[in-house]
């Protein structure tokens, strides 16, 4: 138990990091840790349906403090941010391998509405750009035309 205050502590899903440090590793992307000295890349992943002895060191590596920043080869994110609330592992909408996205909170994005106190609101029309009433009642007269010359 006297290890257990060396490890990140995260209130993130620690499972959905390792699957996607796992997907990611059967592509041969390895994690690169000690500030770029050593990348870990353990074989075999799998024993079984769990992870393999090799994947558990390597996991165990990753989470030291003493091994600096990791991160996957490729990325920037590292795995001790990864395994915060801000990040969730979600597919990417072009291949479906796991990616990892900044789940923003309203109070993150710098958005003017954000001092709004009844914003947004679904029971009220969102503003609207310039209109030309003009145009705009033409347009429905030519729709009701051709409604009742379809009719006719």
């Amino acid at each position: 138990m006297g290890n257990d205050k060396n490890k990140i502590v995260s209130m993130a899903n620690t499972n959905d990091v390792k699957k996607y440090l796992a997907s990611w590793f059967q592509l041969a992307k390895g994690v690169i840790v000690t500030n770029g000295k050593e990348i870990l890349l353990p074989c075999p992943i799998f024993e079984g349906d769990d992870y393999s002895k090799e994947f558990q060191k390597c996991w165990e590596k990753i989470t030291s403090p003493s091994s600096g920043d990791c991160y996957l080869e490729g990325t920037e994110t590292t795995i001790s941010q990864l395994l915060t609330p801000v990040w969730e592992i979600n597919s990417c909408a072009r291949c479906q391998m796991p990616v990892p996205i900044r789940n923003y909170t309203v109070s993150e994005i710098d958005c003017t509405c954000s001092d709004l106190e009844n914003w947004p609101n679904e029971d009220l029309p969102t503003p609207r750009s310039q209109m030309n009433s003009l145009n705009k009642l033409r347009e429905i007269n030519y729709r009701l035309q051709q409604m009742t010359t379809e009719k006719a």
